[in-house]
C-alpha cells in the first residue's frame, strides 16, 4: 500500500474534491459498502473474524480481510492477537471508529427512511 505525502497545506490534503489529496484517500477507504458493513457490524462489541464475518452475509474471507486491513491501517479498528494454540484474533473499533459508526447509523436510518420512496422511483425509471 502506497501512503501519499503531504505536498500542501493541510486544507489541500484534506480536500476530499482534489485527486491527490490524502482525504480522498481515506474516503476511498471507507466509502465502500464492506468498509461500512464492518464498521456497523462491530458497533461497541469485540468480535473475532469468523463471527464477524457471520455477521455480514455475502462478504468473502478475502473482502473481510482487505477491509478490516484497511480500516486498521485508518485507524478505525484495532486488531488484538491473544496468544493462544490457535491464535484468537478480535476486531473492536477505535475511538474514531466509534465516532464514523454514528455517521454510518445515520446512513442506515436514513436508507430505513427512504427505501420505500426509492424503491417506487427505479420501478418508474426501469419502465
Amino acid at each position: 500500500m502506497v501512503t501519499k505525502q503531504l505536498k500542501g497545506s493541510a486544507k489541500d490534503e484534506a480536500d476530499v474534491t482534489r485527486a491527490d489529496s490524502l482525504a480522498r484517500e481515506i474516503f476511498s477507504d471507507i466509502a465502500n459498502k464492506w468498509a461500512l458493513l464492518i464498521i456497523e457490524a462491530l458497533g461497541e462489541r469485540t468480535l473475532r473474524f469468523t463471527e464477524l464475518r457471520n455477521e455480514i452475509e455475502g462478504i468473502s474471507h478475502k473482502m473481510l480481510t482487505q477491509n478490516l486491513r484497511l480500516l486498521e491501517r485508518n485507524g478505525l479498528v484495532e486488531r488484538t492477537v491473544h496468544p493462544t494454540v490457535p491464535p484468537r484474533v478480535e476486531y473492536t473499533l477505535t475511538e474514531p471508529g466509534r465516532a464514523l459508526r454514528a455517521t454510518v447509523d445515520a446512513m442506515c436510518d436514513w436508507t430505513h427512511r427512504y427505501l420505500g420512496h426509492i424503491e417506487s422511483a427505479r420501478h418508474r425509471f426501469d419502465a
